[in-house]
């Protein structure tokens, strides 16, 4: 297994010019609820909420956390919420190598090698790869050495044009897939590194050795869309799972996400189980 340690980021911080109301609405309008939902989910009132997104209001520090709940906001961003209403961060950012995330440490990393041969990997916010056992380095045995250095990021060793993108045989399903994933968490998280990727990436051309579209054998009843990748001659075939921390109160493990790629077909298990015995 390999791992590596994402670098300390300051805590979260709410723009000079935007207080916690202008802040709220935005969630709101984004998650597109109106007032009066926001306030029955809440226990609160339409009126309530409308004093506290114009400013005639400040809200508690108890009413921000659960407005936040209700409007699925990111642990993150919840600091910057706190911070615009005047209070203290609630949630830690808590380096990976801390010893209070030795046992988060421990069991992902027993987690992802356990599930070896298969492939599986640890990522951040930004996709950067913390952690990915033997059967994604398996994987990677072709990319060439200057994209596999610090930071690892699975957007780019994946889309890539020298990366893993000419071996992907459904490249722009696969493609399109990953780009739509990103969107949905721009939406969510707003992040401006996220933003950054997603425009690297998206504007990888697509390799011209690329196996056209439609090359993928459409006999295989897969129940999900497949990556399906060349490997020592072979099209191996995977199903993506991703999982991540239930109720997290530290930004660190909010961030984290397990993905696992499941072998879609008995082809895959023994060309895997062969490869890592």
């Amino acid at each position: 297994m390999t791992t590596a340690t994402p670098a300390r980021t300051a805590p979260a911080a709410a723009p000079a010019d935007q207080g916690v109301g202008t802040l709220l609405r935005a969630w709101r309008e984004q998650r597109r609820i109106s007032q009066l939902e926001l306030a029955l989910r809440a226990d609160s009132s339409a009126r309530h909420i409308s004093f506290i997104e114009t400013g005639r209001s400040r809200p508690s520090e108890e009413m921000v956390l659960k407005l936040a709940e209700h409007l699925d906001v990111p642990v993150r961003e919840r600091n910057a919420l706190l911070l615009a209403a005047g209070y203290a961060p609630r949630f830690p950012e808590t380096p990976l190598d801390d010893p209070a995330l030795a046992a988060v440490r421990a069991g992902v990393e027993r987690l992802i090698q356990g599930y070896e041969p298969y492939p599986a990997l640890v990522v951040d916010a930004t996709y950067n790869v913390l952690a990915a056992n033997r059967g994604i380095t398996a994987l990677l045995g072709e990319v060439p050495p200057a994209l596999l250095g610090p930071p690892l990021n699975a957007m780019r060793l994946t889309l890539h044009p020298e990366g893993l993108a000419p071996r992907i045989r459904n490249l722009r399903q696969w493609r399109g897939h990953l780009l739509a994933q990103m969107e949905r968490q721009i939406a969510l998280h707003r992040s401006a590194a996220l933003r950054a990727l997603y425009e690297e990436v998206a504007a990888y051309p697509v390799p011209e050795e690329a196996v056209p579209e439609g090359a993928a054998d459409e006999a295989v009843p897969y129940v999900a869309l497949p990556l399906l990748i060349e490997h020592g001659g072979r099209t191996l075939s995977f199903i993506s799972s991703i999982s991540t921390f239930n109720t997290p109160m530290d930004v660190t493990v909010a961030e984290l996400a397990i993905e696992t790629l499941l072998p879609a077909d008995p082809a895959t298990v023994r060309h895997l189980q062969e490869l890592l015995p």
